[in-house]
């Protein structure tokens, strides 16, 4: 099988075997990827792991801006993409016609216990948006851990800074974030 940014590049020039094979070569870790991130969703989500892997993939080869210089810059743009599709879905389901603050619960996965609620996308994607105004790069970096899965380090060189940077960034910005989505939970 050949090299990731080989399988971009041509999938890039339009070769849609080139495309195919490239699906072939990351699906793997792209549906990790969306299964970790769907596995920290509120409870009653419908959205199933394979699904979000093809439409970000189907998302990212329909950019036709697409321009990945690397294996790492086409995760990063996967990770971007999965968080859209996420966030879409949160707001659809958020809305009134869709039950609102209801919440679908079934009979039997009632229990006595009290699970944490899991994160709001919605809060968090307008909290990303805020810091993305503010410090553009910690935001990206927030993406490329939360929405991409990237360790600290991968995450340091795709955006080309050290990881001692990287960790003081991710540090400040989970804090920062922690603080806005809070703030907005009082409003309520």
């Amino acid at each position: 099988m050949a090299d990731v940014t080989q399988l971009l590049d041509s999938a890039k020039r339009g070769d849609r075997h080139a495309a195919n094979e490239l699906l072939a070569a990351v699906y793997a870790e792209l549906r990790h990827l969306a299964a970790c991130k769907l596995a920290r969703e509120r409870p009653g989500q419908t959205l199933q792991a394979t699904a979000l892997v093809h439409d970000a993939y189907l998302r990212l080869l329909g950019q036709e801006s697409a321009d990945w210089e690397n294996r790492q810059h086409f995760f990063a743009a996967a990770a971007e993409a999965m968080r859209r599709i996420l966030v879409e879905t949160a707001r659809r389901k958020a809305r009134v016609k869709h039950g609102g603050d209801l919440r679908r619960v079934e009979l039997d996965a009632i229990s006595p216990a009290v699970l944490p609620e899991a994160i709001d996308l919605v809060a968090l994607d307008e909290a990303l948006t805020r810091l993305s105004e503010i410090d553009p790069v910690k935001a990206k970096l927030v993406t490329l851990r939360y929405f991409g899965g990237l360790t600290v380090v991968q995450a340091s060189e795709t955006l080309g800074v050290s990881r001692a940077t990287a960790n003081r960034y991710w540090t400040f910005a989970r804090a920062w974030l922690y603080h806005e989505v809070s703030k907005g939970d009082h409003r309520q």
